[in-house]
């Protein structure tokens, strides 16, 4: 038996961006959303729609930690009312933050508790979300989970709630023109992590792996193209598309090993999330080439039939775009990578890897 569902209402399209006023129908709204020029635009253009906002929640920065949230949240709760709507307008720190937002009740504690223990859901909030992404990558505007950081205990947590799927996702490509080539890069792969991450996940289903195919082979064959073109918008809107394709496929799977094994990377040596996640994907895929008959099915639909060559094809296109999948590049020797392996197995998203430990590690490099 599978099941697969996604509740969110998808609008995409170059000018998507105009019908969020529309979407807001009337009710308060706060805006969460960075404080720079650009956003300060699309906060100024969205008011002339929508009215002026109740809350401005723009202290968000990458990686939303336990400090920063806190005081989010009490901006929020200062102006919050019953039938508040959040517009969450940016990358997938603005999402994430959104959803620590949406279930406060009164301030960030009810919420720190429910990371940390696990317990007192019942005490959460549930605020609806338009989600409005302005980068291709994380895929938060179609899932339940927020990834939330508290750097100072060098901890990684999950607020993953099914109220947290967004009401509606409105994807417009244009929203992306204006994101810098690294950054188009980094947000890109974390995509295309989602999409392999999906496939060789024991929680894969035929439709999540119909997406996730789409997805991968969108982004392997679109994202060279606009590395040299960055302003073209059917460039832009291929990326997003394959983001978004790759973000329904993992809204219910989860991710894998090569997402357990990015966060404590990130953490320790502040690489940013899409090359933590994606440098180790050759050797992730190496390793799990002929341990599931449906599994090599999907991955033959983006690599072609010789799977053997397939972990050089991926190396090639990573390299291409100037990303080592040595993690000594990224300050993890030898000794330290393999343990980081070792644990990341163990764990959650681990577990989801269909894999098997021993293949990992006769594969893993430094």
């Amino acid at each position: 038996m599978w099941g697969f569902e996604n509740p969110v209402r998808i609008y995409f399209g170059i000018g998507a961006f105009d019908s969020v006023g529309e979407l807001i129908n009337g009710r308060p709204y706060c805006l969460a959303t960075y404080d720079q020029p650009y956003f300060l635009e699309l906060g100024a253009k969205l008011a002339s729609q929508a009215g002026k906002p109740e809350a401005v929640i723009n202290n968000i920065t990458p990686n939303p930690d336990f400090l920063t949230l806190a005081d989010s949240c009490q901006m929020f709760a200062q102006a919050v009312t019953d039938d508040t709507v959040i517009i969450a307008l940016g990358g997938g720190s603005v999402i994430d933050t959104a959803k620590v937002l949406a279930s406060s009740n009164q301030g960030f504690s009810p919420v720190r508790r429910f990371l940390e223990t696990g317990e007192g859901e019942d005490r959460l909030t549930a605020y609806p979300i338009i989600a409005v992404p302005t980068t291709a990558g994380t895929g938060s505007e179609v899932t339940r989970w927020a990834t939330v950081w508290d750097v100072e205990a060098q901890k990684k947590y999950s607020l993953a709630r099914y109220a947290l799927y967004p009401q509606q996702a409105v994807i417009d490509p244009a929203l992306t023109l204006g994101v810098p080539k690294d950054l188009t890069i980094s947000t890109a792969l974390d995509a295309l992590s989602h999409a392999l991450e999906s496939i060789w996940n024991h929680n894969s289903n035929p439709v999540s792996a119909n997406h996730a195919v789409f997805a991968a082979t969108e982004m392997i064959a679109a994202l060279p193209l606009l590395v040299d073109d960055l302003k073209n918008v059917a460039l832009r809107a291929r990326v997003a598309n394959a983001c978004l394709f790759a973000g329904l496929a993992f809204s219910n799977t989860k991710t894998a090993l090569a997402h357990s094994v990015s966060y404590p990377i990130t953490l320790k040596y502040s690489i940013p999330h899409g090359l933590a996640c994606s440098f180790s994907l050759p050797m992730v895929l190496a390793s799990v080439i002929g341990e599931n008959a449906e599994c090599d099915r999907n991955l033959r639909r983006i690599f072609g039939d010789d799977l053997e060559s397939a972990t050089v094809e991926l190396e090639n296109f990573l390299h291409n775009l100037g990303i080592s999948t040595k993690a000594s590049s990224y300050g993890v020797q030898s000794d330290e990578w393999q343990e980081l392996l070792t644990t990341a197995l163990a764990g959650e998203r681990g577990r989801n890897f269909i894999g098997t430990p021993e293949r990992v590690l006769e594969k893993f490099t430094s």
